[in-house]
């Protein structure tokens, strides 16, 4: 099913939709300030492993995110944060970075990488933090299976004839990118470049 929400205005109704199939361990498409990502509750082991068919990954190998509301709200799944690269994240977040960070007791087993690390985002887009601010708690997300037809990651209604029997709701937000987030592992203690995408890695550095 597609759900509209708009993009600057979100519908309460509609976050409410999405919400509640979040808790019921649904499995849904949704919109960031990047590419569109395949995203579920991190506590629903059933819809974790659900994503994991959809992408064909190994729940024990894949490398997964998740997706937090504001710079406060990561503190609670990572462990102690030194100060130089806490300014880092509060320079660049919200926006289009992910960062790895040492994973804290509250992240999932399953969702740890063997170095006992996570994935952190805080994207800047209304509806991606509505979603976790009225879940409570983040969203685990992983980007959409990569294939060479790189128009539905951008167009909603196409994502949508595409997984519409895999997935409960693709919520559509608009238009989205084709460019991923720039990944940085801040783990060990200075900032490491693993992936540029959207954000600038200069912005970081300088």
């Amino acid at each position: 099913m597609i759900l509209h929400i708009h993009p600057d205005n979100p519908q309460p109704r509609n976050i409410a939709t999405a919400v509640e199939c979040l808790r019921k361990g649904g499995v849904i498409i949704y919109p960031t300030d990047t590419i569109y990502g395949l995203g579920c509750n991190i506590y629903n082991t059933a819809a974790i492993e659900r994503i994991c068919r959809i992408k064909n990954i190994d729940p024990k190998k894949a490398q997964f995110s998740f997706v937090c509301s504001s710079l406060s709200h990561i503190s609670d799944y990572t462990k102690s944060i030194d100060t130089p690269v806490f300014r880092i994240l509060k320079r660049a977040l919200p926006g289009p970075y992910t960062f790895i960070l040492e994973a804290s007791r509250e992240v999932p087993k399953l969702l740890k990488t063997k170095k006992d690390t996570v994935g952190i985002r805080v994207p800047d887009h209304k509806i991606t933090q509505l979603l976790v601010s009225e879940l409570g708690h983040p969203i685990m997300s992983v980007s959409l299976p990569m294939e060479d037809d790189v128009e539905y990651y951008t167009d909603p209604e196409l994502m949508h004839d595409r997984f519409e029997k895999l997935v409960d709701f693709v919520i559509d937000g608009g238009p989205g990118s084709i460019i991923p987030s720039t990944v940085i592992d801040c783990t060990s203690g200075e900032p490491v470049l693993i992936r540029e995408g959207a954000g600038s890695w200069e912005d970081i550095i300088s």
